[in-house]
């Protein structure tokens, strides 16, 4: 646990170093070419997850988990020396790629470690303890937001894609540290366990595709994804129009996406602290999963009536705090009832394709109702139903879940049936 812990705390770090950096580069390449980037993230996933199944399939975990942080590690390398030698329009494209390439980046490194936990604890034991393991992650993201908001009036901000890369060398050394330990320190394990975490999935590249698509339980999971990163996009749109309209200087427009980002990780660390894992002991997994949907709602009808710099900070700590501390830990409880093959491909397929589909679909439409003539208030009250469909479904996977881990608590299946 504690292993995962730091793990988390590691990853969540190199990210939170560069995510206001990748805002700002995204407001200074237009706010109107949002959407284009939105879609070179689509494309860059559907690039990507079929090289990392390949992995999956061929590779036992120790052996693919660090060949892939090495990979986006020598990215980051090679980002910083184009930001060193590069100038003017070169400059400006330069960071467009890289907006793309980090809204890869945090969603593969992020659905690799979660998929990791879902294969070293039980349904029981992830209820327990996913909570303490994402305060791991909530420190990573105050640290490395605290180091960006300190330093980017300071030095140069691609500098700091260098303490990314170096945080993520130290991620690879504890997960490989983390799977040598976990199969000796986890509780109720078969004495094979560690033996067949050594082999690799098998399979072939369209399996994760194939088992998302045909498992009405999954497909539950995908269309929260879907609503989850519609929702997301709405607000991040406005976000950026609000904040464009606010900031006249780069380097105040990072110091207050860092400021945001710190302010929710800040408050995230509480809740998980102090109240994660009463509430999901308290209410349940069902209803957990409805809180964020909730918040949505009210933020969306907020962000209608004062689009201000002010409510739209408001609503993203709420929210963003909301599914750091609530919603994430127990969506990821979904997958621990479902078989190994299932948690790393079909989980990498949702996590990645369908986060960045939802993302795409919430930027084109989006960009469909402002041409359409409707304005921030218009769009926030079409938002906020969507987010209550959004609620039921959460409801819905939650109380299957826990259908399916009483069920069968020794064998792992996928449900043929709704």
């Amino acid at each position: 646990m504690l292993w995962a812990a730091l793990y988390y705390f590691l990853l969540l770090a190199a990210y939170f170093v560069i995510r206001p950096i990748r805002d700002e580069m995204g407001v200074e390449g237009g706010v109107r070419n949002l959407s284009w980037l939105f879609l070179g993230t689509l494309v860059g996933m559907l690039l990507v997850h079929p090289l990392f199944t390949a992995l999956v399939s061929r590779l036992p975990r120790r052996l693919f988990i660090p060949a892939a942080y090495t990979f986006f590690a020598v990215n980051l390398i090679a980002f910083w020396y184009a930001f060193q030698t590069l100038s003017g329009t070169q400059e400006v494209w330069a960071g467009r790629v890289f907006f793309i390439w980090t809204s890869v980046f945090n969603l593969f490194v992020v659905s690799i470690f979660w998929s990791l936990m879902a294969d070293l604890f039980r349904p029981e034991q992830a209820k327990r303890l996913f909570g303490f393991v994402a305060i791991g992650g909530t420190v990573g993201a105050v640290v490395g937001s605290s180091v960006t908001a300190f330093l980017a009036e300071r030095v140069t901000p691609s500098n700091l894609l260098l303490v990314s890369a170096s945080l993520l060398g130290l991620a690879m050394l504890t997960a490989h540290q983390l799977m040598r330990t976990a199969p000796k320190s986890v509780a109720g394990q078969a004495p094979s366990a560690e033996a067949e975490a050594d082999l690799p999935v098998g399979g072939n590249i369209l399996d994760g595709i194939r088992t998302a698509l045909s498992s009405p339980y999954l497909l539950g999971i995908v269309g929260y994804m879907l609503f989850y990163t519609i929702t997301a996009t709405f607000l991040y749109f406005q976000q950026a129009e609000i904040v464009e309209a606010g900031f006249s200087e780069r380097a105040a427009r990072t110091v207050f996406f860092a400021r945001v980002d710190l302010v929710v990780n800040s408050l995230t660390a509480v809740i998980q602290i102090f109240f994660t894992g009463r509430i999901v002991r308290r209410i349940g997994i069902a209803l957990a999963l409805a809180t964020l949907p909730l918040i949505c709602i009210f933020g969306f009808v907020a962000v209608g009536l004062a689009p201000t710099l002010m409510t739209i900070a408001v609503v993203q700590v709420l929210r963003r705090s909301g599914n750091y501390a609530i919603s994430r830990p127990c969506r990821e409880m979904l997958y621990t009832v479902l078989p190994r093959d299932a948690k790393y491909k079909a989980k990498n397929f949702i996590d990645t394709f369908v986060y960045r589909f939802g993302d795409q679909t919430g930027a084109w439409s989006y960009d469909g109702l402002a041409y359409l003539g409707f304005g921030a208030a218009a769009i926030s009250m079409i938002a906020a139903p969507m987010a209550g469909v959004w609620l039921v479904l959460g409801l819905w996977l939650g109380r299957r879940q826990v259908a399916m881990v009483t069920a069968s608590s020794t064998r792992q299946t996928i449900p043929d049936g709704g």
